[in-house]
């Protein structure tokens, strides 16, 4: 059996085995909502359908604005009318959707009328999809139904952990993502590498390229910088504490590209510890029955522009207890530093 989004209308006469007509929506789009992407704002809209099923309305022109086609990268506007088709979905899905994501609150570092900055853990997702069912953002409106408007700024890997920032109005989405993309924040990272960090490798300045495994899975790699499809990304590099057998370092990036970090350093020949992906395996192995269960990379200091107020906002997160308690195993070659 399908079940169908949007109200159905009165039942009209039709042949056996059709369907009766069905009504689609009219949404307005109200001031917070202007300046999105259209296929955002339809996800918003239509959930527990995939996203494939999205775009595939928008592009066949089901999907209207003010009675016009748009494609997906239309920024709607205050006041503009979208056509929202009634859309069939399986019982899988609409299982799915009957069981929203449970409501979780998280540690906060911030919180005003424009963003909140909250201290992600390890081991949770960021949002919904590649498999997994539900991820901060979807725990933080289950919690949260009141809010008019909850997005993410940016992004953090699954097994990453520390500040993450989320936006309570659309201008503030705007304002800070826009400083995101000009460079205009400063993003540090606390990451424990394998081996000793060479002195006077500060900057490393690599092009990196997506691409799918067979099974589909995404997996980037450093590549030349006259590949067509590579992406210029540029890593700052220093060390903080020089332990045995490995270095802890603190990492900014300029560029924010996918597992530019765990991509980057491991191309040095010195991948972070617990790395599943980018990782030495076998020094893994060895790392976990040392306590180590996780990556050891973590969000750890974040400047910007507060978009309200004009100030400059510097957050910043300790290490997690299981990280702290790991590098506090490890005998260090110097004096330890304060992190």
């Amino acid at each position: 059996m399908n079940h169908i989004i949007g109200p159905q209308a009165s039942q009209s006469t039709t042949s056996p085995g059709t369907n009766p007509a069905l009504e689609v929506k009219w949404l307005t789009v109200d001031e917070e909502s202007a300046g999105q992407r259209l296929d955002n704002f339809l996800i918003r809209h239509l959930k527990g359908v995939p996203k494939t099923h999205v775009y595939r309305i928008i592009r066949s022109g089901e999907v209207r604005i003010n009675k016009g086609r748009a494609s997906a990268d239309t920024r709607i506007e205050n006041g503009d009318v979208v056509r929202l088709p009634p859309v069939r979905i399986s019982d899988k899905v609409a299982e799915k959707a009957a069981r929203p994501a449970p409501g979780r609150e998280f540690p906060l570092l911030l919180e005003d009328d424009a963003l909140m900055a909250i201290d992600k853990p390890a081991g949770v997702a960021v949002h919904g999809g590649s498999g997994v069912s539900f991820g901060v953002i979807e725990q933080l409106r289950q919690v949260r139904p009141q809010a008019k408007l909850l997005e993410l700024v940016h992004r953090l890997d699954r097994e990453t952990s520390g500040i993450l920032l989320v936006a309570k109005k659309r201008s503030a989405l705007k304002h800070v993502q826009d400083q995101f993309r000009e460079r205009e924040t400063g993003k540090t990272y606390l990451a424990l590498v394998q081996g000793s960090w060479p002195e006077k490798l500060k900057v490393i300045d690599s092009s990196l390229h997506k691409y799918l495994l067979p099974d589909g899975e995404r997996r980037v790699r450093v590549t030349s910088n006259d590949d067509p499809d590579g992406m210029r990304s540029i890593t700052l590099v220093k060390v903080a504490q020089r332990l045995v057998g490995c270095t802890l370092l603190e990492v900014t990036i300029k560029t924010g590209r996918t597992h530019q970090i765990r991509v980057h350093l491991a191309s040095q020949g010195h991948p972070i510890a617990g790395d599943d992906k980018y990782g030495d395996f076998e020094w893994n192995k060895t790392l976990n029955k040392q306590g180590l269960k996780r990556m050891f990379l973590h969000a750890w200091r974040l400047e910007f522009t507060h978009p309200a107020t004009g100030k400059r906002v510097n957050l910043k997160s300790p290490l997690p207890p299981e990280l702290q308690l790991y590098a506090n195993h490890v005998k260090s070659k110097s004096t330890p530093t304060a992190i």
